[in-house]
């Protein structure tokens, strides 16, 4: 696949798709890592480039109010400190052409600001994929947590000669090396959902030799060993899932012993509780599950993790997850987090250099661990 390095952008416009989707509160970055991991590929291009646009998405746009909420100027200016660059910020009804001209460096506004029209951007408009690939010479797509997504600025690439930023190239070189691991090799899966990983489950599954399952996904499994889950949340269509599972591959499935339950997220009341006597709701996992899970993957070499093991957002919850990296980070093994709530539990916990890798992508590493496609590299070429 065609790299930054191997594409000639001396003296070209380049335009640059970004993931800059990052958390805004009142008005205020909480974590500005995506734009931090931006930085090598930006200041790549302003250094051969004449002229350099940034685009990318931020949050959803589904109403007219959702417009103020969630323009990129507040990025804009965060990125412009952090290069130490003037970035000229532009909106749609501007003369952008003109503007690209006149400027070194320019954002234009939040690419799913035409989601408002007919969804343009999330369904890969053609029309607007031309429009962006108007403005430039040559595309860099360094977009990693939205490669999986079918949408109007990732197939500029159709249009323009292209290739991958420095971002998307360090992503896929990591998370390749998981089809070919060191062993023992563990699998780490939480979050809410069994449907969400059945892809990386089913072409995974052959290759690792211990699956953890945490995060609410590990009622469902629990459901299917005739546990009582309590009000635990669990997915009654992927019970049957679950018992195939537990039947063939029983020897590499770890679950929880302990649990912490309550009757509501928001409870200042907590219970830990053994897997026998669960009555309640289920949010997190207890001590005897971690030294469990410590354990079974002591011996491990390589070591890859996508969801979280418990409700980490609320402090009466996160200490299942927080255990958890704490084990991983002390451990001789390459550990990879798999984007998505993961990566923001490990940064948020200070464990943002601790690990071989962390990924900014948790849907986009998920499917390309599942082998599929991702849209975003589809017109790319070698």
């Amino acid at each position: 696949m065609k790299t930054i390095q191997d594409i000639d952008i001396n003296g070209k416009k380049v335009l640059i798709r970004c993931d800059l989707n990052v958390p805004i509160n009142n008005g205020i970055i909480t974590d500005d890592n995506r734009i931090i991991q931006s930085l090598k590929t930006i200041k790549y291009v302003l250094k051969y480039a004449s002229n350099v646009i940034i685009i990318s998405h931020l949050g959803r746009i589904k109403t007219e109010d959702d417009l103020k909420n969630n323009s990129l100027k507040i990025v804009c200016d965060r990125l412009s400190t952090l290069l130490n660059e003037n970035i000229k910020f532009c909106t749609y009804d501007e003369d952008i052409k003109s503007i690209i001209d006149n400027n070194k460096i320019v954002m234009l506004e939040n690419t799913r600001y035409f989601d408002l029209d007919n969804k343009k951007e999330s369904n890969n408009n053609e029309e607007l994929s031309k429009y962006y690939s108007s403005f430039a010479d040559v595309f860099i797509n360094d977009a990693f947590g939205v490669l999986h997504r079918d949408c109007a600025s990732n197939s500029v690439s159709k249009y323009l000669p292209s290739a991958i930023g420095f971002l998307v190239e360090e992503e896929i070189n990591k998370l390749s090396e998981l089809f070919n691991p060191d062993r023992p090799f563990t699998l780490i899966l939480g979050g809410s959902k069994v449907s969400d990983k059945i892809g990386i489950i089913s072409n995974m599954i052959e290759k690792v030799d211990n699956i953890v399952i945490v995060g609410a996904m590990a009622f469902t499994f629990l459901k299917a060993m005739n546990y009582n889950v309590g009000q635990s949340l669990i997915e009654n269509d992927y019970i049957n899932y679950a018992k195939d599972l537990i039947s063939k591959y029983n020897d590499k499935i770890i679950l929880p012993k302990d649990i912490y339950q309550s009757d509501d997220v928001n409870s200042s009341d907590k219970q830990l509780v053994d897997i026998n006597n669960i009555s309640k709701k289920g949010f997190d996992i207890g001590p005897n599950t971690i030294e469990y899970i410590k354990e079974k993957i002591k011996n491990s070499k390589t070591i890859f993790v996508n969801g979280p093991a418990g409700v980490f957002e609320n402090p009466m919850f996160s200490y299942g997850t927080k255990e958890l990296f704490n084990i991983l980070s002390n451990m001789d093994s390459k550990v990879i987090i798999g984007g998505g709530d993961s990566a923001s539990a490990a940064i948020n916990f200070g464990y943002k250099d601790k690990f071989y890798h962390i990924s900014t992508g948790g849907g986009a590493s998920l499917e390309f661990l599942e082998g599929k496609v991702l849209p975003g590299l589809k017109y790319i070429g070698d």
